[in-house]
């Protein structure tokens, strides 16, 4: 990690520093690790004020009294967990290998890279694809025939790229995630289960399903500039045209999107949700762990929905939602304060029950 002073790293933050500006840092801490050598505390909360024995340095809420906390220096910071950012993009290593192509790697002839691009062991760059300048392709990576990589963007170890998938400029792609799989579309000769089970009852009549025709995937994926793709993260490629996420998106480890689906720009999809094919999601949605969106769904802008929420029908913009299926949060938390309420209802009709019959006796 990069050794900083005092001032310099107050000077990254744009924050006020006190105290001996020249006293060098290398790697910011926990305050319960605050003694260590060379390290800043991150105790921008009052209740970590207990840890900074031995603590030379240390991150804090603005006015603070530093002096009494027994530090040599203090950076005040307005807002902790966006300073936070800043403050580990300062001490991040660099990743990534040298420029050039490894020997181990394989670019076809017929690929382009730009100025400055790294390329490492076994990595596969198909024909006619592309990488723009400064881009980082760490091991293991293949990208598909006629694919395109912005400038500035890094991908890790093992992902998989398909073909002509066009990814922006500064786009990060982490471990074994896959952009440009085919997308899971099947049709059946007559009208299948599926289509069945959305008109009948609850119970399907005569045999369904008795041949899955593929429907192929002829477009590709589209990820705009900044987007950040999670670990084990899937895409899948649109049937006619390219699936799509925004500008500034980021998406979490172990994330499904099927194909033809459509996200706009700065969102958050967090751990394993998954969205159904042809689904449509806004601008600054966010989406909990674990929500699961049907197909064909549109879910407007500036959207919150809860972990483990299951969206079956449309969301207008601006609403918080929750349950499975999704309601407004307002609606779900009175359902489940009645449901805490069914066991002593019970009790109470019961008494009323045996006073009735006690009466009738």
């Amino acid at each position: 990690m990069p050794h900083l002073t005092v001032a310099a790293l107050a000077d990254l933050l744009g924050a006020p520093f006190a105290g001996n500006g020249a006293l060098s840092v290398s790697r910011p801490v926990h305050p319960d690790e605050a003694h260590l050598p060379e390290t800043i505390a991150v105790a921008t909360s009052a209740g970590y004020a207990a840890s900074l024995k031995g603590a030379r340095a240390a991150l804090l809420a603005a006015d603070t009294d530093w002096q009494a906390l027994g530090l040599e220096a203090a950076i005040f910071v307005g807002r902790p967990r966006y300073a936070m950012s800043s403050v580990t993009a300062a001490f991040m290593p660099e990743i990534g290998c040298e420029a050039g192509i490894h020997p181990t790697a394989y670019v076809d002839p017929a690929a382009q890279l730009g100025e400055g691009v790294s390329v490492g062991p076994f990595v596969h760059i198909a024909a006619r694809a592309s990488v723009g300048a400064g881009s980082r392709i760490l091991s293991h990576v293949s990208v598909g025939s006629g694919a395109k990589i912005g400038a500035e963007a890094l991908i890790h170890s093992g992902v998989r790229i398909g073909a002509r998938v066009i990814i922006g400029n500064r786009v990060i792609i982490h471990q074994n995630a896959v952009i440009g799989a085919d997308g899971f579309s099947f049709v059946t000769p007559e009208p299948g289960a599926v289509e069945a089970a959305k008109v009948q009852g609850g119970s399907i009549s005569g045999t369904q399903n008795t041949e899955l025709a593929r429907i192929h995937s002829l477009g590709s994926v589209t990820l705009g500039n900044d987007v950040e793709i999670g670990a084990c993260t899937t895409i899948d490629r649109g049937t006619l045209t390219d699936t799509g996420i925004g500008d500034g998106t980021k998406l979490d480890n172990q994330v499904q999107v099927g194909h033809n689906v459509r996200i706009g720009s700065t969102c958050m999809l967090c751990a394993q949700v998954g969205i159904a094919g042809s689904s449509v999601v806004g601008d600054r949605v966010v989406l909990g762990g674990k929500v699961g969106v049907a197909d064909h769904v549109t879910i407007g802008s500036d959207v919150l929905v809860a972990a483990a929420s299951g969206v079956a029908a449309n969301i207008p913009s601006r609403n918080i939602m929750m349950g499975s299926p999704a309601v407004k949060r307002d609606e779900a938390m009175r359902g489940i304060m009645a449901l805490r309420r069914l066991p002593k209802l019970f009790e109470t009709v019961e008494t009323l029950k045996n006073r009735i019959t006690s009466l009738e006796s």
